[in-house]
């Protein structure tokens, strides 16, 4: 009988770990409060709960897979004609569509860090070069960014606001910048958060990528509409970007409920942003409580706040835990916790209080 032959793999597969969610933990009483995801506290509304309902009583068909109606919708809210507009299966599957459109090999892509955990992982399996740009006061370095742009690089993500530190750059500081980046190099303004911002510095990218062609306006359904477990995503472009970006799409990959959903979320707008409100509100609560009690805390202007820790993460990880309330650690650098309900906010409040932390 032969040796047995491993299958052979990428070698890309053996220099990072997959992504992995937030978790869920309980404390010993029984008490659990998820705040590690980024997650909308709320259900769907009504109307968007009998959509879901009423598509999935035909689950037995594929979906429209040009999703005409939610595209159209989508169009009508941004203000940009249909062919403006792409789709995924969630923001972080149309940054995978972007990158299968612009990497390959000897192609580098730039991004800030630490930003959004998932684009070491997207640029490594593009067979891109990721080229990290350190934050600077928990931001982006717009200018060490700019410096960092070579004839190679392929592709530019913004985080604004910045996931996992809250923080945005503002207009004439990201105008100035895209009208120094190479008009043959994409920007992609990844906007997750961005009904969350009140900072009136933070720009209008609607308006913003007019006459920019190489400008990309990034949004999701997950956080401020609260379909995380629907998976839509969807990006803003110019006709000849959004064209090149759709021919990356993996055939029906937004099934015909989130079609749905995301429609009827669009439809019941007003509704979903007071729900917002009440989630920023939560937010200054939280922050104000946190600088009260002496922590050192960058002004956010997502759903969720930022504390680095620097070697006592883990630790504060671990204080969390026991008591019930899942926070998402990020190495030796710091932790994020989501704005959930007032509950759950006491209840990580009451961790941070009790914590020995530095000012």
């Amino acid at each position: 009988m032969s040796e047995a032959v491993s299958p052979r793999f990428r070698s890309v597969l053996d220099r990072f770990a997959a992504y992995k969610p937030g978790k869920a933990v309980t404390s010993p009483d029984g008490r659990s409060f998820k705040l590690s995801s980024n997650e909308s506290p709320h259900e769907p509304l009504p109307s968007v709960q009998k959509a879901i309902m009423e598509a999935a009583a035909n689950v037995n068909r594929y979906p429209d897979n040009n999703a005409t109606a939610l595209i159209d919708a989508i169009a009508e809210h941004a203000g940009v004609s249909p062919d403006c507009v792409a789709v995924g299966c969630g923001s972080v599957g149309v940054a995978q569509m972007l990158l299968e459109a612009v990497a390959e090999p000897g192609a580098e892509v730039v991004y800030a860090w630490r930003s959004f955990e998932a684009y070491p992982l997207l640029v490594a399996l593009s067979g891109a070069t990721p080229v990290q740009v350190p934050l600077r006061d928990e931001t982006h370095d717009l200018d060490a960014m700019l410096a960092a742009i070579t004839p190679h690089t392929r592709l530019v993500f913004v985080c604004n606001p910045n996931n996992p530190t809250g923080t945005i750059v503002g207009h004439d500081e990201l105008a100035a910048f895209l009208d120094r980046v190479p008009a043959d190099c994409l920007v992609v303004l990844d906007e997750a958060y961005g009904e969350y911002v009140r900072d009136g510095r933070f720009p209008d990218n609607m308006e913003l990528r007019k006459g920019r062609p190489n400008v990309v306006v990034l949004r999701t359904f997950s956080k401020a509409y609260g379909l995380a477990g629907l998976r839509i995503g969807f990006l803003v472009a110019h006709p000849e970007v959004a064209e090149a970006i759709r021919k990356t799409y993996l055939p029906f990959s937004v099934n015909s409920v989130a079609q749905a959903a995301g429609v009827a979320s669009l439809a019941a707008r007003g509704e979903l942003l007071a729900r917002v409100d009440a989630t920023v509100a939560e937010r200054e609560r939280v922050h104000a409580a946190l600088v009260a009690d002496g922590w050192t805390v960058p002004r956010s202007e997502a759903n969720f706040v930022w504390l680095r820790l620097g070697d006592r993460t883990a630790e504060f990880s671990a204080a969390c835990d026991a008591q019930g309330v899942s926070v998402r650690p990020f190495g030796d650098e710091g932790a994020r916790v989501s704005i959930g309900s007032p509950e759950e906010n006491d209840a990580f409040l009451a961790v941070a209080r009790a914590f020995p932390h530095r000012a």
